[in-house]
C-alpha cells in the first residue's frame, strides 16, 4: 500500500485563455453555469476557481476528492461528459490550452 493511498486527492485544471472575452465566458461556465458544481456532484468534495496573477488570462480550478477511489468514480462517470462539454465550448478557440495535474494532499493547515 502506497503511503499516500487513502488520502484526499487534489485534481487541478489550469486553463490559459487568449482574451478577456474567452476568459469571462470560461469563468462563467465554471461558476454561474454549473461546471464546478457538476464536478462536485460527480464526486469531488469541494471546488475552488482561482484567477492567476501575471500576464495573460489564466484560471486554475482545484477540486478535492476524498481519495483515489472517489476520483476514479468521477473519471468513470461524470468526467467524460463534462470534458466533452468543455471541448465543445472552448476546444475550437485558438489560443486555449488546458493542463491537468493530480496528486495526494499530504498536508493541509487552516481553512480557506
Amino acid at each position: 500500500m502506497s503511503e499516500h493511498q487513502g488520502k484526499a486527492l487534489r485534481y487541478v485544471v489550469t486553463a490559459t485563455l487568449p482574451s478577456q472575452e474567452v476568459f469571462e465566458a470560461y469563468v462563467k461556465w465554471l461558476t454561474d453555469e454549473g461546471h464546478a458544481q457538476a464536478v462536485i456532484d460527480g464526486g469531488a468534495s469541494n471546488a475552488e476557481v482561482i484567477v492567476l496573477d501575471g500576464d495573460g488570462f489564466r484560471v486554475q480550478t482545484s477540486y478535492t476528492f476524498a481519495d483515489r477511489e472517489a476520483y476514479a468514480g468521477y473519471e468513470a462517470t461524470a468526467a467524460p461528459a463534462l470534458r466533452a462539454d468543455g471541448v465543445a465550448r472552448f476546444g475550437g478557440v485558438a489560443g486555449v490550452a488546458f493542463s491537468r495535474t493530480l496528486g495526494p494532499v499530504v498536508f493541509s493547515l487552516g481553512g480557506a
